[in-house]
């Protein structure tokens, strides 16, 4: 049997503890420990994007990092950014554009796209498509996912 191991982080701003052991992801993590299934697997290697999370700030792939490795971090997932029943100028961008279809893309593009405007909230439309050149979308073409984040970067600058 491996040795758990106690972990102490904050997660969308509220302090957390868990156990986990070694080798397990900080997705599982999120997931099975702390029973937030907002983040998605899709592929389990890093090249979806459609588990992103933050990390201090930094736009990760949780099924890349060791649950182990978040102790004294803070991480922030899907679930932190609506405000309770208000959602993120993202969130409701992506359901007006129907920047979305089935699913399992959309946590991790929402994600990407909130870290991409809060480092720079005026976007060209080559630099959103290049900061998610990282998330993988099977079913929508981008092109209304692009659209959402432009105009969530407008609506966001006006307030």
């Amino acid at each position: 049997m491996m040795a758990r191991y106690h972990v102490t982080t904050t997660v969308n701003g509220d302090e957390v503890d868990f156990l986990c052991e070694s080798d397990q992801t900080l997705l599982s993590v999120l997931r099975d420990e702390l029973v937030m299934t907002g983040t998605k697997e899709g592929c389990g290697t890093g090249d979806c994007g459609a588990c992103s999370v933050t990390v201090d700030g930094r736009l990760m792939c949780s099924c890349l990092v060791l649950g182990v490795e978040v102790d004294g971090k803070e991480v922030e997932t899907i679930e932190g950014m609506a405000d309770g029943e208000a959602l993120h100028p993202l969130q409701q961008k992506f359901l007006e554009h129907a920047a979305l279809q089935c699913g399992i893309c959309t946590p991790g593009l929402l994600v990407a796209s909130r870290a991409l405007l809060e480092r720079n909230p005026d976007p060209t439309e080559t630099e959103i498509r290049y900061w998610l050149a990282g998330n993988l979308c099977r079913c929508t073409g981008y092109h209304k996912i692009v659209e959402a984040v432009a105009d969530a970067a407008r609506e966001m600058r006006e307030v």
